[in-house]
C-alpha cells in the first residue's frame, strides 16, 4: 500500500479528529459553548441559527496570495510587508519581525491593527537603534507599528487596503505577543529580561501600553507592577478589567522551571499605571501541580491565586525565574511556555506551546467563578505533530470560533478548533513561509488579520507580511 501523502492525511484531519482525539464536546468543558438563552425566547427557536459544518473544506491556492492555501471561496490579500519602504507613509521603513497583533474600530469606520514587533539584535549589534523617538531605550529595536484598514463593500464584494500606518512604540525589546484592552488600547509584552548587564541602557521584561488613540510613538512607560519576566500574551476581563498575563518558559521540574499564569488587579480599572496586585495561579488543594503532563481533557481543576510579593525584582536580569518562583513558593501551578491568551465564553483561554504528553500543544480556558477563585478546564491536547504542532497566539471570533497559530519546527499551519473539540486547518503554505502570528478579526469579525514573520533582525533579509482574509464565516464554525 503507498503511504499516504502528508498534506493529504491533514486535509482528512477534521474528518477523522473525533477518533484519534477521543475529546469531550467542546460545549461540555466550558469552551466555545453558545450562550444561553431563556426557554420560550425567540432566540431559542432551533431555526434560529442554522446548523454550521464542522470546518470550511479543502484548502486550494488563493488567486490573490497563490503561497498560501485557504478553504474555497475564501480571499487572501497582502497588506503590508516588513524591512521595506512603506507603501502608503512616506520616510518610513517598516520594522520587521512581525509578532502579536489586536484589530480595534476607529471612529471614522476604519479598523486600527496595533502590531508587535519581534526584534531581537542584540545591544552591541551595528543595528541596535530605535525604530522611532520618544524611545524606551536607544539599544532596544523592538516596537509597534499602529496600521489604518479600510473595509469597503461593492456590489456584494469585499476589498480591504491599507490606508496608513506608523510607528506608536518604540526603544522596546522583542515585543512578541500582547493583548486588547476594553478601553481602547494595546498591551505590548517584552519577551525577554536583558537589561544593561546585556549592554541595554534600561532594563526590560515590561508591558507597554499604546492607545488606540496614538497618532505617533506613545512615551513609554513600563508597567513595574504588572510583572517583570518573560512575557508573552494578555487578555482583559471586560467585567472586571483584571489583566491575564503569560509567561514563556519551559518547563523542566529538575530545576524547578517552567511559566506561570498570572493576573494583575489594577488599583483604578482602566488605568494600569496607577499600580495594582500582581497574582499566580494555583490549583486548589494540589500545591505546586505542573500542568504540563497527566492532564486528562475536559477535567476541570479548582483555582486560587497566590500574591506576588514582589513583581519587579532587582535581580530578574540574573534570574528570569524570580517571579516565577515567588510563586511556586506559595503552591502556585506550572506550564510549559504558555504563549497565547483571549478573552472568550466568560473567561481566557490560554495555550500551552509545549504542553501535553506529545510536546505538541495544549488549549486551557480558565474561568473566574468568583473574585479569589475560579476553574481552569483542560479544552485540548494535541497527540501528535501532524494533529496540531506548537500553537502559539490564539483568537476568539466574534462568532466564538478559536483560531491558532502554529509555531513548530517544520510545516505551519493556522488552525482553527471547532465546538466538537476538533482540529482543521485555515490557511497553508506549501512551502514554509515562517511563523504565522497576530490572527485577529476585525471589529465586525468579517476580515481575519494575520503575519507571517520572517526575519526578525533589522538587518534580516526575510520579509514580514502582513494579511487580511475573508470569506463565507458563517458557512463553518469560525
Amino acid at each position: 500500500m503507498r503511504p499516504i501523502d502528508r498534506r493529504l492525511f491533514l486535509q482528512r484531519l477534521a474528518v477523522s479528529a473525533p477518533s484519534l482525539i477521543g475529546l469531550v464536546r467542546l460545549s461540555e468543558a466550558q469552551g466555545l459553548a453558545p450562550p444561553a438563552v431563556p426557554a420560550g425566547s425567540p432566540a431559542s427557536a432551533a431555526s434560529v441559527e442554522p446548523r454550521r459544518a464542522p470546518d470550511y473544506g479543502q484548502l486550494v491556492a488563493s488567486s490573490d496570495s497563490p503561497q498560501f492555501e485557504i478553504p474555497e471561496g475564501f480571499r487572501c490579500v497582502a497588506l503590508s510587508s516588513g524591512g521595506v519602504a512603506s507603501s502608503v507613509r512616506s520616510g518610513l521603513e517598516v520594522p520587521n519581525a512581525f509578532d502579536g497583533m489586536a484589530a480595534f474600530p476607529l471612529p471614522n469606520g476604519n479598523v486600527r491593527l496595533i502590531r508587535n514587533h519581534e526584534m531581537v539584535d542584540s545591544a552591541t549589534s551595528p543595528h541596535a537603534r530605535p525604530i522611532g523617538e520618544p524611545y524606551y531605550d536607544p539599544r532596544a529595536t523592538g516596537g509597534t507599528t499602529s496600521l489604518e484598514v479600510r473595509i469597503s463593500e461593492s456590489a456584494g464584494e469585499l476589498a480591504v487596503e491599507l490606508v496608513d500606518e506608523f510607528v506608536s512604540l518604540a526603544g522596546t525589546c522583542v515585543n512578541c505577543a500582547g493583548g486588547p484592552t476594553p478601553w481602547g488600547s494595546w498591551l505590548s509584552c517584552e519577551e525577554t529580561v536583558r537589561g544593561p548587564q546585556d549592554g541595554y541602557r534600561q532594563p526590560h521584561g515590561y508591558i507597554f501600553e499604546v492607545p488606540v488613540s496614538a497618532t505617533g510613538p506613545v512615551d513609554p512607560l513600563p508597567l513595574r507592577a504588572m510583572g517583570r519576566f518573560v512575557h508573552e500574551a494578555a487578555a482583559v476581563d471586560p467585567a472586571t478589567g483584571i489583566v491575564y498575563e503569560t509567561e514563556d518558559r519551559d518547563y523542566e521540574p529538575d530545576e524547578d522551571a517552567g511559566a506561570g499564569f498570572y493576573r494583575f488587579i489594577p488599583d483604578l480599572v482602566g488605568v494600569l499605571s496607577a499600580g495594582g496586585r500582581l497574582q499566580m495561579l494555583a490549583i486548589t488543594g494540589r500545591p505546586g501541580h505542573a500542568l504540563a503532563l497527566g492532564q486528562t481533557v475536559g477535567a476541570v481543576l479548582p483555582v486560587n491565586w497566590v500574591d506576588i510579593d514582589d513583581p519587579d525584582p532587582a535581580d530578574a536580569e540574573e534570574n528570569p525565574l524570580a517571579v516565577f518562583r515567588q510563586g511556586r513558593a506559595k503552591g502556585a501551578a506550572s506550564f510549559d511556555r504558555l504563549e497565547g491568551a483571549w478573552y472568550g465564553d466568560g473567561g481566557i483561554y490560554i495555550v500551552s506551546t509545549s504542553g501535553g504528553a506529545a510536546r505538541c500543544g495544549q488549549v486551557f480556558h480558565y474561568r473566574p467563578t468568583s473574585a479569589d477563585a475560579g476553574e481552569l478546564t483542560v479544552v485540548f491536547e494535541s497527540l501528535s505533530s501532524l494533529m496540531l504542532d506548537a500553537p502559539d497566539n490564539v483568537v476568539v471570533s466574534p462568532r466564538g470560533g478559536v483560531v491558532l497559530c502554529e509555531d513548530g519546527t517544520g510545516d505551519h499551519y493556522i488552525r482553527g478548533l471547532n465546538r466538537e473539540g476538533q482540529i482543521f486547518n485555515l490557511v497553508h503554505a506549501a512551502d514554509p513561509v515562517g511563523e504565522y502570528a497576530g490572527t485577529c478579526f476585525s471589529p465586525d469579525g468579517r476580515v481575519l488579520f494575520f503575519n507571517v514573520q520572517g526575519s526578525s533582525r533589522v538587518g534580516g533579509s526575510r520579509s514580514s507580511t502582513t494579511y487580511a482574509m475573508w470569506g463565507p464565516w458563517e458557512a463553518g464554525p469560525v
